[in-house]
Parts: structure tokens; C-alpha cells; sequence
């Protein structure tokens, strides 16, 4: 029950950090806001792991960088790459959708975990849900080419997501039978923003590189007074996405993987689209329909089943 309740947790804060995510990515871009978000992080799970942590044990290590590697370098990146081709819903539909079966799959295959029947069921009725809720209604016109690479990049974000799940999962494995017990989401969650840090600095290089010789040596002087001015507008709001996502939600990501399978966090984290629906009217004035409503309503039901099918078997 602990875990479902830090999933749970984990959905509210990437919800928030969505709403400062898509504000801090207007203004400077979503490459340099991804980079920042987890710069931030970085420092924040620094202080956690040097005056508060517990010491992560040599044998759990690399698969808490590997984690990170995967799951922020590969998953977000790639995800990131898809947006601009697929557009908003039909990436975090694919994302969201794929994540928990592949995630499942991949920690049955590797670590044994098996899912019951009942269980199944309701991560269905979730993925159902958020797929009534996010199905674009649109009938926009894409491109063969934007059709496959978006449709590649969502795949391989669902796969580098799954990948990391189920790697902090062997981590903890590994850590309680090198140790007999398991570290802090906390430290742990230091250590995997570590491992993913590396990606996104290197694609804030190459792109920042590219306009620089794209624009010549004055670049950089018009480009620094436009990002103090940016800066003093956006910097809450990458505050806001660095904590509530890669600080505060990856912690409570972890203690729900502590105690509970990656596929069942992984559907729970897929309601965030959904819980973003009300946040949005709130801050953006964007309109709730019909459809929305009813896979909002689809999807609680299926976490509210979840929660009493772990109840019976736990």
C-alpha cells in the first residue's frame, strides 16, 4: 500500500512539474530547459545524499548510474524528440501507454516478477483510461517521415522509461542482498540523476554549437542579454520543474519501486495526463471535455481497483 501512495505521489509532482516544464520550454527551449531541470536536481539530491543519505554499496551502484542513463538520457531524450513530430498527445499517449507493459514484461523476463490477473486487469483499465482521455481529436496532417521517426522516438522513450524502472529495481535487489537493507530514495535518486545527466549536457553542447555557427560571433552577445531577460522571468518556473519532477518525484518513484513492481508504479505514473486536466483549466483556462472527463473517471477507477487488488494479495 506504501508504494501505490508514493506512485500516487509521484503522478501529483510530474503533473506540477509538466505545467513549469512546458513554461520554463517556451522561453528557452526544451533542450536547455531539460538540462537545467536536472542541473538543479543534481544539486538538490547532493545536499540529500551528503548531510542526510545513507552510503550506496559498490554492488547496487551501477545499476542505480545505469538507471539514470536509460531512463533520463535515452527515455527523455528520445521523448523529447518525438514531440515536436507527433505533437503533445499522441507522444504522451504512445509514452505513457507503452511504458507499463514493456516495464512489466522486461522485470517478469529478467527479475521474475509476475503480475496476477487481477492486477493486469486494472493497469488495462488505467492505460484505458488515459488513452480515452488523450486521444487526439484532431485531424492534423503529418508527414511519412514524421510518422515513423516520432512513432521510433516514442517507442524508444517507453524503452529507456522501462529500462530505468526496472533497473532501480534489480538495484535495490542487488543492495538488500549485498547489505541487508536498501538506501534512501533519496541517495538513490542522486545517483541516477547522475547517471543521466551526462545526455542531456551533451545535447545542450551540440545545440549550442550548431546556433553558434549558424548566427557567427555575434551570437553570443545578443544571446546573453536575451537569456538575462528570459532568466528573470522563467527561473521559478525551472525551479518549480526541477523540483517537483527530477527531485521530489523521482524520490517518491523511488520508494514506491522500493516496495512495489515497476509495472504497477509505471501504470500509476501514466494517470499524471489526467491529472493535469483540472490543473490546466485552473492555470490555463483550457476547456475539460466529455471525452477527457470520462477517462479521467475510467482510469481513478482502475487505480482505485489496483489499490484493493495489492490490499488482498499484500
Amino acid at each position: 500500500m506504501g508504494g501505490i501512495f508514493a506512485a500516487l505521489l509521484t503522478a501529483c509532482m510530474f503533473a506540477v512539474s509538466a505545467i513549469c516544464g512546458h513554461r520554463s520550454a517556451t522561453q528557452i527551449g526544451g533542450v536547455e530547459a531539460n538540462f537545467w531541470r536536472i542541473c538543479l536536481a543534481t544539486i538538490f539530491l547532493t545536499i540529500w545524499a551528503v548531510f542526510f543519505g545513507t552510503a550506496i554499496d559498490a554492488a547496487s551502484l551501477p545499476y542505480f548510474l545505469l538507471s539514470g542513463l536509460l531512463g533520463i538520457g535515452l527515455g527523455d531524450t528520445a521523448y523529447f524528440q518525438a514531440l515536436p513530430r507527433l505533437g503533445s498527445r499522441r507522444t504522451v499517449l504512445l509514452t505513457q501507454c507503452l511504458t507499463p507493459p514493456i516495464t512489466a514484461l522486461i522485470e517478469w523476463l529478467w527479475l521474475g516478477t509476475r503480475l496476477n490477473l487481477p492486477e493486469i486487469a486494472c493497469i488495462a483499465v488505467i492505460l484505458g483510461g488515459v488513452a480515452i482521455a488523450l486521444v487526439p481529436g484532431d485531424h492534423l496532417k503529418l508527414t511519412r517521415a514524421q510518422w515513423r521517426t516520432g512513432i521510433l522516438m516514442s517507442i524508444l522513450g517507453a524503452l529507456g522509461a522501462a529500462l530505468g524502472f526496472v533497473f532501480i529495481r534489480k538495484g535495490f535487489a542487488v543492495a538488500y542482498a549485498a547489505t541487508g537493507r536498501i538506501p534512501d530514495a533519496g541517495t538513490s535518486g542522486y545517483i541516477r540523476v547522475l547517471g543521466g545527466i551526462l545526455v542531456p549536457t551533451i545535447m545542450l553542447l551540440v545545440v549550442k554549437w550548431r546556433s553558434a555557427r549558424a548566427h557567427g560571433p555575434m551570437w553570443e552577445e545578443k544571446t546573453l542579454q536575451v537569456s538575462k531577460d528570459k532568466w528573470r522571468r522563467i527561473w521559478p518556473w525551472v525551479l518549480g520543474n526541477s523540483l517537483a519532477g527530477q527531485t521530489l518525484g523521482v524520490t517518491f518513484m523511488q520508494i514506491a519501486l522500493a516496495h512495489t513492481a515497476a509495472g504497477i508504479v509505471t501504470a500509476i505514473t501514466a494517470t499524471t495526463p489526467i491529472l493535469l486536466l483540472p490543473i490546466t483549466r485552473i492555470m490555463d483556462g483550457e476547456k475539460i471535455c466529455a471525452r477527457s472527463v470520462i477517462g479521467g473517471v475510467v482510469g481513478v477507477g482502475g487505480v482505485i481497483g489496483l489499490i484493493f487488488a495489492r490490499a488482498k494479495t499484500g
